[in-house]
């Protein structure tokens, strides 16, 4: 209880991690966060290759690919369609 704070209250976020919280400020910015970062999930974009495209595809053209293989061959045999140069 020093530098005149008489009434702390900690807050258990989990058995891990535990938070101070000043009386009266539960609305305002606190001037230290800790993170129970066991409870993250991970990143699904880390393993994704340099120099790849992320692209979202419409639920109803999903359907029709079973796999990223079968997209990027669809694709591929569509470009080869294009002409040379529309194709950048």
């Amino acid at each position: 209880m020093s530098r005149g704070f008489k009434s702390l209250r900690f807050l258990l976020i989990s058995k891990s991690a535990r938070i101070c919280v000043m009386p009266n400020t539960l609305d305002e910015l606190r001037p230290e966060y800790i993170f129970d970062y066991s409870q993250a999930k991970p990143n699904r974009f880390t393993s994704i290759p340099s120099g790849s495209r992320v692209v979202l595809l419409e639920p109803d053209v999903a359907q029709v690919f079973a796999t990223p293989e079968q997209v990027n061959a669809v694709l591929r045999a569509l470009i080869a369609t294009m002409p040379k140069n529309q194709a950048a």
